[in-house]
């Protein structure tokens, strides 16, 4: 129970957590309007999918700066770096977070081997 309290009602984490997202976010207004514009689509969509705590979406948005900022210094458009199929490129990002789309799929294993026998694994 400790160990919940801690992650979850950390006072100086949370604080911690707000102050790096808010640069983030800095970071990403920097950027051209077409980044911003996409960014913003990306991020709406992975946050439609996040489970867990999300945190493992943060990580991947922040990278997605990253990769974005050295898009913008290569002088590169932004569809160069994500391609024309934004969706794809943005599931691509999300195949290792814990989403809940995972968490519906394990769902569905466990309770049909619940009830038909099997241990309910991908």
């Amino acid at each position: 129970m400790t160990d919940f309290f801690n992650k979850y009602f950390n006072i100086k984490k949370i604080m911690e957590d707000k102050r790096e997202y808010k640069e983030q976010i800095a970071r990403v207004k920097a950027l051209p309007k077409d980044y911003q514009f996409v960014f913003e689509k990306i991020q709406e969509y992975m946050w439609r999918f996040a489970g867990g705590d999300g945190m493992d979406v943060l990580d991947i948005q922040y990278g997605l700066i990253d990769l974005f900022e050295t898009g913008v210094a290569e002088g590169k458009n932004v569809l160069e770096i994500t391609g024309d199929d934004v969706a794809a490129f943005s599931d691509e990002l999300l195949r290792g977070a814990n989403t809940y789309t995972e968490n519906w799929h394990d769902k569905l294993n466990r309770d049909i081997a619940k009830k038909l026998g099997g241990n309910g694994t991908k």
